[in-house]
């Protein structure tokens, strides 16, 4: 069953921009650090998330209004769905404002990916 609409969401914090992994040249990924780092690569994989990812990391400060980047050929509850499994792999918070909702690049989740996939100079 879906969240009432006033259920609250979390609220965007600073995080610094800190890699969870370390390079994949550098020696072989724990399990845990390969699920986390799965998790995103997956959210990423469908081709309307990562347009709505797009969307949100182009703007200015890395943040969008779900109402300036939902038309992506999909259903409102289409792209409500991908932006929840984008949060859920940690890759986009998301804040409530009135009645619409912002979305904010996880800072970290870039870098770690980019760090990950870095091969040795």
């Amino acid at each position: 069953m879906s969240k009432s609409p006033t259920a609250a969401l979390p609220v965007l914090q600073d995080e610094p921009a800190v890699p969870c992994c370390p390079p994949i040249t550098s020696g072989e990924l724990s399990v845990a650090d390969s699920e986390k780092m799965a998790a995103m690569f997956k959210a990423l994989s469908d081709p309307v998330r990562l347009r709505l990812f797009s969307r949100i990391a182009s703007r200015p400060g890395g943040e969008a209004c779900v109402c300036d980047i939902q038309d992506v050929g999909v259903s409102q509850p289409t792209v409500s769905h991908h932006l929840r499994k984008l949060r859920e792999a940690g890759l986009l918070t998301s804040e409530r404002r009135g009645t619409w909702v912002y979305y904010t690049v996880t800072p970290s989740a870039p870098a770690a990916m980019s760090r990950l996939l870095a091969m040795p100079a």
